[in-house]
């Protein structure tokens, strides 16, 4: 079942490499407006107004996880019907201030929810299916911690999807 899902996102039937593109539009300071047309979000260098940079890149791979995850427990009939979810990104202290560590913490409810089952959900995400985890160097240590049903889960280390793993 969850081993079957695939991705309901227009790219998941597209044959051959996906396309992505986007912008960015300067607007002064360290403030960007960046995003496809028509669709752009500000992102702040200066992380004073907007997130920054590294805060971007974890938003986006806590919801590209996140989007899997329901997905993927919505397919077993016991949808998600609520979810938080905290990222927090460890950098190194000398440049480049790249990520080193990230720590995921998600707090799920929903009626019938086995934690077999939303373990297993994130661990198909970030291991196989969310392009931004699988984007990230192999280095990077994720680790993630459920809250399900408001009963807390132990950290796990998660395997990071790499070229040749398939």
């Amino acid at each position: 079942m969850a081993d079957e899902y695939v991705p309901n996102r227009p790219s998941a039937a597209v044959a051959g490499p996906v396309i992505t593109k986007s912008q960015a539009t300067w607007r002064g300071e360290k403030l960007f407006d960046a995003g496809p047309a028509g669709r752009t979000h500000r992102i702040d260098a200066g992380a004073k107004e907007a997130p920054g940079p590294v805060e971007t890149l974890l938003n986006a791979l806590m919801t590209c996880a996140s989007v899997d995850i329901i997905d993927i427990i919505g397919k077993r009939k016991t949808p998600v019907e609520r979810m938080n979810v905290t990222i927090e990104g460890e950098r190194r202290p000398e440049f480049p201030r790249r990520l080193m560590h990230v720590l995921m913490e998600f707090a799920i409810e929903g009626a019938g929810i086995e934690r077999e089952h939303a373990e297993r959900a994130i661990a198909l995400s970030l291991g196989r299916y969310c392009s931004v985890a699988s984007s990230l160097a192999p280095d990077i240590v994720v680790e993630t911690k459920l809250m399900l049903n408001g009963e807390a889960g132990e950290l796990v280390s998660q395997s990071i999807w790499q070229p040749g793993n398939a």
